[in-house]
């Protein structure tokens, strides 16, 4: 396995693996699967003999990006790595592939000395993304209702 940068002829299987993971990771199109590498300061994939098993997409603050989400850590902080989404393919999951990934988005945050930031859904709930953010020691910074979806947003400190 190794780690290699996303692009444009990666964008039907990071779309795969991300419905794959939905309602988690959030439904997108092709085309919004571009945008996001275009905003992104860094997108990463695990791939094995070609194959994309799991992917990481990571905004810097102040893009045009309208996420809620990303808007809501935008408007509060001037220094983050936000973790856009994280998604592993169903059939190579609990191999460590998104530990792996996380691994990786940590390391970078901690060479510019920026916290890394995410959400994870409380409605509808996902306790493995929670989970798997504690392991990382995520803080809970706060709370985002939008429509018929509510988020915990997450804090890694940079001294974690």
């Amino acid at each position: 396995m190794e780690i290699k940068e996303l692009g444009k002829k990666d964008i039907p299987a990071i779309w795969n693996i991300n419905q794959q993971g939905l309602p988690g990771t959030g439904e997108v199109t092709h085309e919004e699967v571009e945008t996001l590498l275009e905003f992104a300061s860094f997108s990463v994939g695990i791939f094995e003999h070609d194959e994309l098993l799991g992917f990481v997409i990571c905004m810097p603050p102040g893009t045009q990006y309208s996420s809620p989400n990303y808007c809501w850590f935008n408007d509060k902080y001037d220094s983050f790595v936000y973790v856009d989404r994280i998604a592993v393919s169903k059939q190579h999951r609990n191999k460590s592939i998104g530990t792996h990934l996380y691994d990786f988005v940590v390391e970078i945050a901690m060479n510019i000395g920026a916290p890394v930031v995410a959400e994870v859904s409380l409605k509808p709930p996902n306790p493995g993304s929670m989970r798997f953010h504690s392991r990382f020691q995520f803080e809970d910074v706060g709370v985002l209702h939008h429509g018929t979806k509510s988020v915990t947003m997450l804090m890694r400190p940079t001294d974690s």
